[in-house]
């Protein structure tokens, strides 16, 4: 299997400190993985963590062996000096964040690497440094349809949020309460459950079993509440059965969680970002998992932000991330 990259994420964050103590802890499930991004910037990670005996390496090509228990580094953005302060917000830390997921993105691309690991980034950073999108999943989108030479809307992506209890996947992403509702139309709403239903295949090895959420309290009450679930969930449901799929709902979004955590379903479509993400944070954090669907490469993420309140303390817990390496690998070896 070719190696893993892991990106550290806005350097003002936790996410260097997460991937070096995720190399210290797990030494076995980091096997095959390298970070990308710069020396300084992790080896400044790694002093942020006392008692931390682990080296860090700088490899000089991909395909590079590092020694067993180390923090292997490839260098791809230049950086003389780690003067990102923990906790601010700052362009500069945007930029490389970014750029450090351009650059697993393309070497993903074209088949250099077998998956990506992103730390988290901060949005408003991200924003400051001039990158017109609100996330890794969009900024992947658009390497991804750039790569194959498509427009960004002819490659479709979803956020799947998974842990070892519940799965759910979104119909909209990043956007506002008000867009959100009005994406609820039959096209956006299909190609959530046509997305979910191949990645679960292929994952699961067999039909997966989709519930789809309402958007509206008790998923309606047959119009009382609202018309969407009549006028656009019921006939996806219709269309998705009408393919032999295992498609339910519209199901009461304040239950269908529940449901599925007790195992009567593989995964739910989440109409909106919080819909679905509370029920999974709710769950922990620390275990949860961030996979993006519908690009030609695996990218898995931790279930959490930045937490600038507790950056460069050391404190940080890597479990969510380390969680995301066994994600990805999982789903390479699918």
């Amino acid at each position: 299997m070719k190696p893993i990259v892991v990106t550290p994420g806005d350097p003002a964050g936790i996410g260097p400190e997460i991937v070096a103590r995720a190399f210290a802890e797990a030494p076995e499930v980091m096997r095959g993985c390298f970070v990308v991004g710069n020396m300084a910037v992790m080896r400044r990670a790694a002093g942020f963590l006392p008692g931390l005996m682990l080296p860090v390496v700088e490899l000089e090509s991909v395909g590079e062996e590092p020694p067993p228990r180390s923090l292997p580094v490839l260098t791809a953005v230049d950086m003389a000096e780690p003067w990102i302060v923990p906790g601010r917000v700052d362009a500069r830390a945007g930029a490389f964040a970014g750029q450090c997921v351009q650059w697993a993105a393309r070497a993903a691309l074209v088949g250099d690497v077998s998956a990506i690991v992103t730390a988290p980034l901060h949005k408003e950073a991200l924003h400051a440094a001039g990158y017109p999108y609100p996330g890794h999943t969009e900024l992947l989108q658009a390497e991804a349809a750039a790569h194959a030479g498509l427009a960004i809307e002819q490659m479709p992506v979803r956020m799947m949020l998974a842990n070892a209890q519940l799965r759910t996947v979104l119909v909209s992403i990043h956007c506002s309460l008000r867009e959100a509702i009005d994406a609820v139309r039959f096209e956006p709403v299909w190609q959530t459950v046509q997305i979910t239903r191949n990645a679960l295949t292929r994952l699961l090895g067999r039909e997966p079993r989709i519930a789809l959420a309402g958007l509206n309290p008790h998923a309606g009450e047959g119009g009382l509440m609202g018309r969407e679930e009549i006028e656009v969930l019921e006939p996806v449901v219709r269309a998705a059965q009408d393919q032999g799929w295992a498609v339910t709902g519209p199901l009461a979004p304040d239950t269908v969680f529940m449901r599925a955590r007790k195992g009567e379903f593989d995964v739910v479509v989440a109409m909106y970002h919080d819909q679905g993400l509370i029920p999974v944070k709710y769950l922990g954090v620390d275990e949860g998992v961030n996979v993006t669907l519908g690009l030609p490469l695996v990218r898995t993420s931790p279930d959490h932000g930045t937490a600038f309140d507790i950056a460069g303390r050391g404190i940080a817990s890597p479990a969510s991330l380390i969680q995301a390496v066994r994600m990805a690998k999982t789903l390479v070896s699918a």
